[in-house]
């Protein structure tokens, strides 16, 4: 498998208008990949930003940049991920400020997934978000997780922390847990053929796409 990764600006603080405004450099970033390739799939790595640019939107830029049969994002990847889990409801944790959680929560829930509780840190500046401690937020996901309405944790945000706590958190609260970054890696996996690492954590790594994929 060969990986390639490109980037693109975001603005320092954390808002609806910052976040959006990556859709003017998703092109230009999608260009920067080997032109000559022709990838099985390609991933634009930002929770809050699909959620607010939309997934067509951005399948749209990806696509008209780059050769590629898929273009991946962690929304419609964590969709995708409940869908094979057999998931409906779910305990949301997010790093966002209500207005950025609040758009995502209706998402879910006009997709058909219950989000009965969620907790989030209100971090309004980009670069905090990588500095949450991992203890933080696996005492969030706890907190929502243990809710009885509750059928599996979303982690939120490719910037947080999140891979080395999932398997643990599954353990204790006996309910999948899912973050942007696994749910990503796991749809790009099944999009593109790509074999996965028997130690991948969590239980979505065990699944195929659901089949109306």
């Amino acid at each position: 498998m060969a990986l390639y990764v490109s980037r693109l600006p975001s603005g320092a603080e954390l808002t609806p208008d910052t976040i959006a405004q990556m859709e003017r450099h998703l092109p230009a970033a999608a260009a920067l990949l080997p032109q000559a390739a022709r990838f099985d799939a390609v991933a634009y790595g930002c929770t809050s930003g699909t959620t607010l640019i939309g997934p067509q939107r951005v399948a749209e830029l990806v696509s008209g940049a780059v050769q590629t049969r898929h273009v991946a994002q962690p929304l419609t990847a964590t969709l995708m991920g409940f869908a094979a889990l057999d998931v409906a409801s779910i305990g949301l944790v997010s790093p966002y400020i209500d207005s950025v959680a609040g758009p995502m929560r209706q998402t879910f829930e006009r997709a058909g997934i219950r989000v009965p509780t969620m907790v989030s840190f209100g971090e309004e500046r980009e670069e905090n978000v990588a500095r949450i401690d991992p203890a933080s937020i696996h005492a969030a996901a706890l907190e929502v997780g243990g809710n009885a309405h509750v059928e599996a944790v979303f982690l939120s945000c490719t910037n947080l922390r999140t891979l080395d706590i999932i398997e643990d958190l599954e353990q204790r609260l006996g309910k999948p847990v899912v973050s942007s970054n696994q749910a990503l890696g796991w749809h790009m996996a099944r999009l593109s053929g790509a074999a996965v690492a028997p130690d991948a954590p969590g239980a979505l790594f065990s699944k195929p796409l659901p089949n109306n994929a």
